[in-house]
């Protein structure tokens, strides 16, 4: 069951907003308050500054052609301002309220823009989000889409809205806007995690297919390993046979020739003593 918030508009501060240059305050007593003066005197400026302070985001609501156009441009004398700012005070203590405000007897919300296109948003003098300021009048009657602040000409676009556009203003009449926009945050997020869960998915599924990319790999890489290894261990093993075979022949020559040696020592002293002889008969001989 939606608890109902009833929050009601105390004081309107205005500057800068429109056609008010200088700084008006309007204040709303108990009871029924009427706002009274001839056209062009700037009546629909003020529902205007209440709607754009609640958080207003359609030019074509305020009856502008840009969001800067709201800020005073100058009349006669005077010169354009650079800033619009419009404060708007309400009664606390409703129920539904977030604690902190309940607590409160005033709530004050403010609105700037600057020329520069830069705004802010304070909620009883501290800065904050427009979020926060339509969180805020959600399901009261008073936000930006607020059936309670009709303008005129409005009560006829209302009859001839679309059916989606009628829902919408039920709903925040009844006092469910805020758990529908919950429901929808809520499929949201369920919408972005089950895309997320499928980006998982896919992420894993390309990890994997990864991992088993790189387990041929390190497969291969093993039997390279093993196969290198083996080739290494046949090249020393060939390399080692071929060395005793070399070592063998090398020392069987060298034995060889050690005897070829032996065999011309003797053969030289063979001749030595043939020769000797040989000198000895002809000695004889003479």
């Amino acid at each position: 069951m939606a608890l109902e918030v009833l929050m009601k508009i105390r004081r309107l501060a205005i500057v800068g907003f429109k056609s008010f240059m200088d700084k008006v305050e309007i204040s709303f007593p108990e009871g029924i308050s009427a706002i009274v003066g001839p056209n062009g005197c700037g009546k629909s400026n003020i529902v205007d500054a209440i709607r754009w302070c609640m958080g207003e985001q359609s030019t074509k609501q305020l009856r502008a052609r840009h969001m800067e156009d709201v800020i005073f441009s100058g009349a006669g004398n005077h010169k354009p301002l650079g800033m619009a700012e419009v404060t708007l005070v309400l009664e606390g203590g409703g129920e539904g309220l977030p604690e902190d405000l309940a607590q409160m007897t005033e709530i004050s919300i403010t609105r700037r823009l600057y020329r520069s296109g830069e705004s802010e948003y304070l909620l009883n003098g501290l800065p904050c989000r427009l979020r926060d300021i339509q969180e805020l009048f959600m399901d009261t009657g008073l936000g930006n889409r607020a059936y309670s602040v009709i303008g005129q000409g409005r009560i006829g676009a209302i009859l001839e809205q679309k059916p989606e556009e009628t829902r919408v203003m039920l709903e925040e009449a009844a006092g469910i806007t805020k758990y529908r926009k919950k429901v929808e945050a809520s499929q949201k997020k369920i919408s972005l995690t089950q895309s997320n869960l499928q980006r998982l998915e896919d992420i894993m599924s390309e990890v994997q297919r990864q991992i088993r990319s790189l387990k041929r790999q390190a497969s291969k890489a093993r039997r390279y390993k093993r196969l290198t290894e083996e080739i290494r261990n046949l090249e020393l093993t060939l390399y080692s046979n071929l060395l005793k075979e070399l070592s063998a022949k090398a020392g069987e020559r060298e034995r060889k020739a050690r005897e070829l040696v032996e065999q011309e020592a003797l053969l030289s002293a063979k001749v030595s003593n043939w020769q000797s002889k040989l000198d000895t008969l002809r000695l004889e001989l003479e």
